[in-house]
């Protein structure tokens, strides 16, 4: 099972990736808008910036869920420093 450390480096990598996703989608759209000659790139981008969106977000509700999991039942299989305290995350 993944860690909790590289599930959130997943979230941050793929968050980065899907904003860059984003302007790549706007230049797309652009040039749909403006009619150019052959749209096939265009829509191959589209079509790539979605699933990456979509993927950062599965990563993201995956990780949420764990961490709301390892939080509320103190469960100590983490291998990267065991449970989190409950206090800590209410400051």
């Amino acid at each position: 099972m993944l860690t909790l450390s590289r599930l959130i480096a997943a979230c941050l990598v793929l968050g980065l990736v899907s904003l860059a996703a984003v302007l790549a989608a706007h230049l797309a759209l652009t040039d749909i808008w403006h009619g150019e000659g052959d749209l096939r790139a265009e829509w191959t981008v589209l079509q790539v910036a979605s699933l990456l969106i979509v993927a950062f977000q599965l990563v993201a509700l995956f990780t949420f869920w764990r961490l709301r999991r390892i939080v509320r039942h103190g469960d100590g299989s983490e291998s990267d420093g065991g449970p989190l305290p409950r206090d800590s995350m209410r400051q």
